[in-house]
């Protein structure tokens, strides 16, 4: 391998760490030695990754800082090219609209090549069935990022036909099927709610509070199941 494909891949895995990891874990993982991860350190910040540093503790990438960008491989542009299939095809209009932009920046910048590996047909993703909601999954994700509070009716069996108020914390695209994990206002419990099980849903102004990523921790930890599933409603 390459000195430059090297620091390019500590970057990656230096970024996929969100927090602090120590030199044994990226030698281990990059299979080199401790010494040529701290001499690959130093070059990094030297051309001004900001990389902080302590013996004992790790290494830490703070955001910001971009190598010249390298090739990719064939097997890395199929799976963007799947990845992207699967988006345009099984979620929403918005999304499939980004990932063609991404695709054609991508194309932009591939040596000529390279290129044909953009139009590979080897795996085919099918489109999802359409079914009936009334949200789609730009309102939702729209929800999620500024933490909107959701006012929603239900349309199974037994479920109370009162509006009931949810903070939505997860989209889920499992199998086909679109569920909402949420905090439910009217009995104070994480529910996992079908989208498909929604009669009406408004996205309400008013944001819920604390963080999301700590109510999701929580969320999980409690294993909830979709609302269908245990025959009850929100």
């Amino acid at each position: 391998m390459s000195r430059s494909h090297r620091l390019f891949d500590l970057m990656q895995v230096l970024r996929r760490h969100r927090g602090t990891v120590s030199g044994e874990a990226l030698a281990r993982e990059l299979g080199v030695s401790l010494r040529t991860i701290r001499r690959d350190v130093a070059t990094l910040q030297s051309m001004g990754a900001d990389i902080d540093g302590e013996a004992g503790v790790g290494y830490i990438l703070r955001p910001g800082f971009l190598l010249p960008p390298l090739s990719l491989t064939e097997e890395e542009l199929q799976a963007l090219v799947i990845g992207a299939q699967w988006i345009s095809r099984q979620t929403d209009d918005t999304l499939a609209f980004a990932v063609k932009n991404a695709l054609a920046k991508i194309n932009a910048v591939l040596p000529p090549d390279m290129r044909s590996a953009l139009d590979d047909d080897t795996v085919y993703v099918g489109h999802r069935a359409k079914g009936s909601t009334p949200l789609d999954l730009s309102e939702i994700r729209r929800a999620l990022r500024e933490q909107r509070k959701l006012r929603i009716t239900l349309s199974i069996e037994h479920a109370p036909k009162d509006h009931q108020v949810v903070w939505p914390i997860m989209l889920g695209l499992i199998e086909g099927s679109r569920f909402i994990a949420a905090w439910c206002d009217l009995d104070s419990q994480f529910r996992v709610i079908a989208m498909n099980d929604i009669a009406t849903a408004d996205i309400l102004t008013e944001r819920y509070p604390g963080n999301r990523r700590q109510l999701v921790k929580e969320w999980r930890a409690q294993g909830v199941r979709p609302c269908n599933e245990q025959g009850d409603a929100c």
